[in-house]
């Protein structure tokens, strides 16, 4: 296993799968390298805790920084390298001019039009683009994975991706390849920020992907949304969004007649957790389609 920490160690992995990740490393970030293994290319972790992604008030600063872990659980799960740059490598002209950048950054619509992370993030999408961005310039990857736990920014994206390559071919032929959100054994989300769940909110953070599962029995995305909302304020949790929308644009949507998500995005304390999980298409009188 190599660590990697200068762009001129990255030649031997031209052309490799990609998984980007803030460190942290988890089962469901070793599902990713597990998915990426046997695709007849080198598989490239990075791990770089990106500053322009986070607000002044958010948690870069206690963002859990574990290397040595990280390292050796990529190893395990079949990651050829990991690189690790420094925040002086992804912007070497410095932070201040990083943060300029992200805030001029050009968004596809599905980052600024949903009103959901965008919402209660709103600078969050240019520092993940910006930072994606250059690391695909770096890297120059065939394909790279991310998860559908954070489904905006896995739209974000993938359109992204295409706006580049309709615009001048940056990245080539790259392919982004969604992998599904990986759960733990009582379903709840595998996410880096659950270790800091107490043993009590660990048992409510369940009502994320209970609220989940009975949306899906819902008879329209309205009715949805409010058992969703219900469900989480039961458990006392705080509510950002509990929301039903098209899974390709993120907008609201007023049937089930085209393919749906229902995103949540909650707070534990200051602990705030995001799910989300596809909804059943069904025919215009509530019945999954095909049925009459």
């Amino acid at each position: 296993m190599q660590v990697l920490h200068a762009p001129e160690q990255l030649g031997p992995y031209v052309g490799c799968a990609l998984v980007p990740t803030m460190g942290a490393l988890h089962a469901g970030h070793g599902a990713l390298m597990r998915r990426m293994s046997g695709r007849g290319m080198p598989v490239l972790a990075t791990v770089f805790v990106n500053p322009t992604q986070f607000a002044p008030r958010e948690d870069f600063a206690k963002y859990p920084r574990t290397l040595a872990d990280d390292v050796k659980l990529a190893e395990e799960c079949g990651a050829d390298a990991v690189f690790a740059p420094s925040a002086e490598t992804i912007y070497p002209f410095g932070l201040d001019a990083a943060r300029a950048e992200a805030a001029a950054w050009l968004l596809p619509d599905v980052a600024n039009q949903p009103r959901l992370e965008d919402a209660s993030r709103p600078t969050h999408f240019g520092g993940v683009c910006q930072v994606v961005a250059r690391l695909f310039d770096l890297t120059q990857p065939a394909m790279a994975v991310f998860g559908e736990k954070d489904f905006q920014q896995l739209r974000v994206l993938e359109d992204m991706a295409a706006m580049a390559r309709a615009a001048d071919g940056r990245w080539g032929a790259l392919v982004i390849e969604a992998a599904p959100t990986v759960r733990e054994h009582d379903g709840l989300a595998m996410s880096s920020r659950n270790r800091y769940l107490q043993p009590e909110q660990r048992d409510r953070a369940l009502a994320l992907v209970r609220a989940l599962q009975h949306a899906a029995a819902a008879t329209d995305p309205q009715s949805a949304e409010r058992i969703m909302r219900t469900t989480l304020e039961a458990h006392g949790l705080t509510v950002d969004y509990a929301v039903v929308r098209h899974a390709s644009t993120l907008l609201p949507v007023n049937d089930w007649n085209a393919p749906t998500r229902a995103l949540i995005a909650a707070r534990i304390g200051n602990v705030r957790l995001i799910d989300n999980m596809a909804m059943p298409i069904r025919g215009h009188l509530g019945e999954p389609a095909g049925q009459g």
